[in-house]
């Protein structure tokens, strides 16, 4: 067994929180922004095809 203070110093699963930590906020703001974007692409898609065919 290991003395005390190297255990306490032992910093072996500190990446992985980081990581979980850093992802969870990623998908704090990539997950409202992702509709947003889609209905602006669906307008887009639109408009594009309101030129091409001539209807508006």
């Amino acid at each position: 067994m290991r003395p005390f203070w190297k255990r306490v110093r032992d910093d072996r699963g500190q990446d992985v929180i980081e990581y979980a930590l850093l992802a969870a906020g990623i998908s704090i703001v990539v997950i409202p922004t992702v509709p947003n974007i889609g209905v602006q692409l669906v307008f887009a898609y639109y408009a594009v095809l309101a030129a091409v065919t001539g209807i508006a």
